[in-house]
């Protein structure tokens, strides 16, 4: 039996055009009622974490999107037990497929401005929501030669 400690990897991104986020209103499960989230989701085994995050955009907002930066990565114990390895990009919007569904458990994708998202606090998903916006705000991106993928 292997007993060693693994934390689920995630992607986010931070989807930024003409002043606006890209936000999910998603209902995942185990919760009260919905929250507001960057598109996000699992890392999938063989999948590198710029497709994962391209993928994930596309699955719960239907826009391709070019993966221009890091935000860095972050980790949180969520309140059901489980710890994530959130990796954040940041990306640009390039192309919305309005002919396709979201994905399970996405009520709507939205474009939203800071102020709106920071009035939403209290549903957010996670204090990363605002805390990336604040990186990206404060240009604080690195670039994308800072990851290896083979």
């Amino acid at each position: 039996m292997n007993t060693r400690w693994r934390p689920n990897v995630t992607v986010a991104a931070v989807v930024y055009k003409n002043g606006n986020y890209l936000m999910v209103e998603e209902h995942p499960l185990g919760t009260e009622g919905p929250v507001l989230n960057q598109p996000a989701g699992h890392l999938e085994q063989g999948e590198s974490l710029f497709d994962a995050v391209r993928r994930e955009v596309l699955e719960e907002t239907r826009w391709e999107v070019e993966v221009t930066g890091y935000l860095g990565v972050a980790m949180l114990t969520a309140n059901n037990g489980i710890t994530y390895l959130r990796h954040t990009f940041l990306c640009t919007a390039l192309l919305e497929h309005s002919d396709r569904d979201l994905d399970d458990g996405i009520i709507s994708a939205c474009w939203m401005g800071f102020d709106e998202i920071e009035r939403l606090v209290p549903i957010h998903r996670s204090h990363l929501v605002l805390k990336v916006l604040h990186q990206h705000r404060a240009g604080l991106c690195a670039p994308l030669s800072l990851i290896t993928e083979y």
